[in-house]
Parts: structure tokens; C-alpha cells; sequence
């Protein structure tokens, strides 16, 4: 049991446009690898047969609600847990259709890997664009092309060949890296599990082949210690009379006792004296773990405050400049003022300037723009009411993003990914 425990784990998303086929894909991993229970599957084919499909519809294995069956669509992030002897995996499947883009956002957020599908009728098209730019922003690793549909072109090589030269253009142009070309059928099996005996000239790894054997992004615990403080623990009890700890998620790297520490944003310094987990203390404490720290100082900490080893420290600063997703209907605007959340704090900030948004059908930046509609994507700079405690997003996932909420409806309404004004051209096209 504990080996089964201690398998690696992979992360990846799956993105594209309407019936390109990413549930039916997910449906065909789950059900090829041999990863749903009997009365799911049951529960799937009298599905089918209400919606009047001849053959088992492997889509509706990721569909969760009953008006997403209805309707034979999903309408929101699915995530879909399984496992091989290799390895476990966590699926997070994004709805293709233009007006969430910001579900890819979620789904792809913690992300080893990203599948963006294409049908090879139609080729490299919009959303394929814009899915392959969300994937270079939030820097996921590897990217996997999966051209679906293949036996509706006769799984002919020269379209899997021209849909490769031309998205090799598009990754290089978003200096994506790490990229794999996989012809397929979702709906058959061809190449997603099993080898197809259709596809002679491809030469490559099956979909599951290669998701086994994907490098996962490394380990968080290795970068410079973060924890964002979510809560002082006061419990003024008979018990616990001199107790105070800060409590919250570690974000990155790790804590133990005896390190020397700095408070953010006073810059008051202290040492650890004990890690606190449910009931036990720890020596030492990792990312993502969830702890209470005490401290040899009575320090005034409150939540939204960050507690960081005092030779690592974040940048701190009002001013910032980010890559910013915009997920709402009523558009982002020069002016415009927000709640900003990052980490557990929350500050007021106002849009300074919006420097570019991007035009993802030919992936140049427009300039001289006052707004960013929704599903658009530009570089914006904000100014905010207190100091953010923030790395770079390419360095630190956790805090280098944040979230924009409408002031008025406490909605959210983009999500950003913060860079330093020296790394202003890293997304330039």
C-alpha cells in the first residue's frame, strides 16, 4: 500500500475547442486503462442510450452534472482522478468553448502538462492558439498536440505532418519547449492507450506512453521558503495560556526550527522555536504543507502577512506589472480600481496602464489600447494600496500570481501573472 502511495504524480489539463473531443479522450484514457468502476460505466451506457448514441459514449464519463448529459455538453473544469502501475494522475478537462477560457486557466494553474487538441479536419485554429499562449504564460512544462480525429482524414501523414510544421511555428513563437505531436483517434482508441495499426508511419509514444513518462515539475520545497500567514492561533485557554502561533499553507520550500525569519512587509526578524501540525510538532516542515509556526518573539503578525527565511526574501513593492487573463464580461479599463488578492492578502489597487493586449490569431501585441475585454490577454501594471510580497511567477508559482475581484460584485474577474519590468519582452511576439 505504501508504495502505491508513494507513486509519482502528474498533473496535466486537457484544452480545446468545441467537439474537438477532450472528454471523449479522457473518457477513452479512463476506460482503456481500465480506470472506471463497473457501475460507472453501467451508469455511462444507459446514459447513452437516453441520449439516443448507438455506442457507448465515453464523454459522459467526465461529465458531472445531470443538465451537462442533457445536453451532451460540459460546462465546466472536470476533475478526474486515475491510476496505472506507473504512475497516478489528476485530470483537469477545460470546456472548449470561447467564453471560458478562464476555466483552462484554472485547470492548467498547477499543471505538468497540458493537452491541446486539435481536429484534423479544421487544423490550427483560434483557440488552439489561445490555448497554446495561456499554456506559455502559466509556463507548463510540456505540451502535448494530440491531433484527434485522424480516421476522418484516413490517418493520413501528410495532415498530422502539415497541422506539426505549422504549430511548430506558433511554439516557437511562444517559446514553448518541451512540445509532443500525437495522431489519434479519441473515439476509437487509435494512439491513445494502445498502438494504432492505422498509423504505420508514427513512430512515437502512445498518449499514455508518454504521460508516464513526462517529467513532473519539480519540487516546490526547493524554492526559497514562503508562508503566507492565514491565521494568528490565540486560544486564551487554561490549557494553552501562553500559546500563539501562524498558521497557513507553506508556499514554498521550507521551515525548521532554529531558522532565523523576517516578517513581511516590518522586516521584524525572529526564530522559529517550534512547527505545530494537528497535534504534533515537527523539526522541519515542507510545501504544501499546512502548519502553525511559533516564534521566540511576540511579533505583531496578522493575516496577509508572510513569514520568510531571512536570507531569501521576496520583492516588495506597490508597483507592479503583470500578464493578466481577463475573465469577465465588463472589461478591464486604464483606471479601473480592484481588489487584488494574492496569497491571503488582500489590497485595494487601480490599473495604471494597459502597455498591450495580445491578438491571438496572428499572436502580435497591440498597442494604444484603454481596455481588455473578456478572454482578452495583455500586459497591464497595477498600483496597490500596501506593498505586494511577491516573486516572479517564473520563479514562484504561489507568489508571483493573483486574482482581480470587482469591488462592486466580488466576482473574479481576471487572473495574473506577475513579472518584474526587466522581464517585459519575455512574452513579446
Amino acid at each position: 500500500m505504501s508504495g502505491y502511495l508513494d507513486m509519482e504524480l502528474l498533473r496535466f489539463t486537457t484544452a480545446g475547442s468545441v467537439d474537438d473531443g477532450k472528454s471523449t479522450l479522457i473518457g477513452r484514457l479512463l476506460y482503456d486503462s481500465k480506470s472506471i468502476f463497473e457501475d460507472q460505466l453501467e451508469a455511462v451506457k444507459s446514459a447513452s442510450e437516453r441520449l439516443g448514441n448507438e455506442e457507448v459514449n465515453l464523454a459522459l464519463l467526465t461529465d458531472g452534472l445531470r443538465a451537462e448529459r442533457e445536453q451532451g455538453i460540459t460546462i465546466d473544469v472536470a476533475y478526474r482522478y486515475f491510476a496505472t502501475p506507473k504512475r497516478k494522475f489528476i485530470i483537469a478537462d477545460t470546456p472548449g468553448h470561447i467564453e471560458y477560457t478562464r476555466n483552462m486557466v484554472t485547470g492548467a494553474s498547477t499543471a505538468d502538462a497540458a493537452i491541446i487538441l486539435v481536429d484534423a479536419r479544421n487544423g490550427i485554429i483560434e483557440q488552439t492558439k489561445r490555448h497554446s499562449y495561456v499554456a506559455s504564460l502559466l509556463q507548463i512544462p510540456n505540451v502535448i498536440l494530440a491531433v484527434n480525429k485522424m480516421d476522418l482524414v484516413d490517418f493520413s501523414e501528410e495532415v498530422f505532418n502539415k497541422i506539426q510544421a505549422e504549430y511548430k511555428i506558433i511554439a516557437e513563437k511562444l517559446q514553448l519547449k518541451n512540445i509532443h505531436f500525437i495522431p489519434i483517434s479519441a473515439r476509437d482508441g487509435d494512439n491513445v492507450v494502445d498502438r494504432s495499426q492505422h498509423t504505420p508511419w508514427y513512430k512515437g509514444s502512445t498518449l499514455l506512453q508518454l504521460l508516464e513518462t513526462l517529467p513532473v515539475r519539480a519540487d516546490e520545497s526547493e524554492l526559497p521558503a514562503r508562508l503566507p500567514v492565514q491565521y494568528v492561533i490565540r486560544p486564551q485557554s487554561d490549557n494553552f495560556h501562553d500559546y500563539r502561533a501562524y498558521a497557513g499553507r507553506i508556499a514554498s520550500g521550507s521551515f525548521k526550527t532554529g531558522d532565523k525569519v523576517t516578517i513581511l512587509p516590518s522586516f521584524t526578524q525572529s526564530t522559529i522555536t517550534a512547527i505545530d501540525e494537528a497535534e504534533k510538532s515537527l523539526g522541519e516542515a515542507f510545501s504544501p504543507q499546512s502548519v502553525a509556526i511559533r516564534l521566540a518573539d511576540n511579533v505583531d503578525i496578522s493575516r496577509g502577512d508572510m513569514i520568510v527565511k531571512s536570507d531569501k526574501q521576496p520583492n516588495l513593492n506597490a508597483n507592479v506589472s503583470l500578464m493578466v487573463c481577463w475573465l469577465n464580461h465588463r472589461p478591464l479599463y486604464t483606471g479601473g480600481r480592484y481588489i487584488i488578492r494574492h496569497t491571503t492578502d488582500e489590497v485595494l489597487g487601480i490599473v495604471k496602464d494597459i502597455s498591450y493586449k495580445v491578438n491571438i490569431n496572428t499572436l502580435e501585441n497591440i498597442t494604444e489600447v484603454d481596455q481588455l475585454a473578456m478572454n482578452d490577454i495583455g500586459y497591464i501594471s497595477i498600483k496597490t494600496s500596501k506593498p505586494l510580497k511577491y516573486d516572479l511567477y517564473a520563479n514562484n508559482r504561489v507568489t508571483g500570481s493573483l486574482v482581480i475581484i470587482d469591488q462592486n460584485t466580488f466576482e473574479t474577474v481576471g487572473a495574473g501573472m506577475i513579472v518584474a519590468p526587466i522581464e517585459e519582452e519575455i512574452f513579446t511576439i
